[in-house]
This record gives C-alpha cells, sequence and structure tokens, in this order.
C-alpha cells in the first residue's frame, strides 16, 4: 500500500487542483488512492475501528476544504499530517468526554454510553507532547527542530516524508532530530532540574 502511494505521487497534484476547483470525480479518485494506507496507519496507532473511519473521513473533508491551499509538497505526507492531527483532535475530545461521564458503568447498563477504554502508552506520551512538561519544553527549541519532531514524533512520519513534507534532505532531518532531542533534553532539565546538579 505504501508502494502504490509512492508511485502515485507525481499523479497527485493535478488531482488537488481538481479537487481545489471543485471536481467530485477527483475528489473520489484521491480518496481510493489513499483511505486504504490512511485507514491502516491510523489502526497502527488507534485501536478503535470507530475512531479511525471518523477520522479517516474528517482528513478527507479537510482536503476538500482546503486543496486550495496545497502548496505542492508530497501529497502523502500532507494527508498523513492531516490525519495525525485530527487523530490527537479526536483523542482530546474523547478525553474530555471521559472526563465530563462520571465514573466508569457496569457492563449492560441500559441507556448510558460504554466508557471509554484507560489511555494506551502511547496515549499518554501523545498527551505529554501536547499538555505536560515535554509540551513545554518543545515550546522552549527552536522552530526549525521543533517542527522536525513533531513531523516524526507527533505525526509519525518516517526521515523519507518528513524530508518531503518539510522540504529538506533526509540528512538535515537527522541532524535535526539529534538537536531537537537534545535541545529538549537540556529544556527538561530546566523545567527539573536535578537536586545533584550545583554540588559538583
Amino acid at each position: 500500500m505504501g508502494g502504490q502511494r509512492e508511485k502515485d505521487d507525481g499523479a497527485d497534484a493535478p488531482l488537488l487542483r481538481a479537487v481545489a476547483a471543485g471536481d467530485a470525480a477527483a475528489m473520489a479518485t484521491l480518496y481510493d488512492r489513499h483511505a486504504g494506507w490512511l485507514h491502516a496507519r491510523l489502526t497502527r496507532r488507534c485501536a478503535d475501528p470507530e475512531v479511525v473511519r471518523e477520522v479517516v473521513q474528517d482528513t478527507f473533508v479537510t482536503v476538500w476544504r482546503s486543496a486550495a491551499g496545497h502548496r505542492g509538497e508530497d501529497a502523502g505526507g500532507w494527508l498523513w499530517t492531516i490525519a495525525a492531527r485530527r487523530l490527537v483532535d479526536a483523542r482530546r475530545a474523547q478525553e474530555r468526554v471521559a472526563r465530563f461521564a462520571g465514573p466508569p458503568l457496569e457492563p449492560g447498563s441500559a441507556g448510558r454510553y460504554e466508557p471509554a477504554a484507560a489511555p494506551s502508552a502511547e496515549d499518554r506520551v501523545l498527551a505529554g507532547l501536547e499538555y505536560g512538561d515535554v509540551g513545554a519544553a518543545l515550546d522552549r527549541i527552536s522552530p526549525e527542530l521543533r517542527e522536525v519532531l513533531r513531523a516524526t514524533v507527533v505525526d509519525g512520519l518516517t526521515t523519507r516524508e518528513a524530508a518531503r513534507l518539510l522540504g529538506i534532505p533526509e540528512g538535515t532531518v537527522k541532524s535535526r532530530a539529534r538537536r531537537a532531542r537534545a535541545e529538549l533534553r537540556a529544556a527538561l532539565d530546566l523545567l527539573h532540574p536535578s537536586p545533584l546538579g550545583g554540588t559538583a
């Protein structure tokens, strides 16, 4: 599926121009070309098939509305960035619902929603990237390093996809990712200095 996406990237630009002009047939072709691999990749990050379906649908609604803003970058990377952000939004919405839903329900409670499943380790990591100390530390590093971390960690892109998405060489993605991790560690140390740090 990923190979199909690689081969079809060059044909996506005219499709996106047609979508921007309101061509529903072009939108259907774009959907047929990309929905499968998006669904498969989202499923690796989210076990709830209903959420995955909604995220895929929301992704293509966003594409329909914003195709005119596509700047010619790799369509696959662009679509995945939209999908990954929609997945984060869906998780935030689930967390808000869970906070206000009250205590977990007993199985078989009639007329009530099922309780949300406990967040996975990945959900907790992603939430930390947005809200916790890691998110605060991310805000302290330089923007070009932050965008590499967001592409490769938050959006889950490969080095190659991140390079194409950001318009920089793969080697630059790798070197910026190393620098970003070092700056992130330093920023986290500033937020939580070691009690032994000043005694050496």
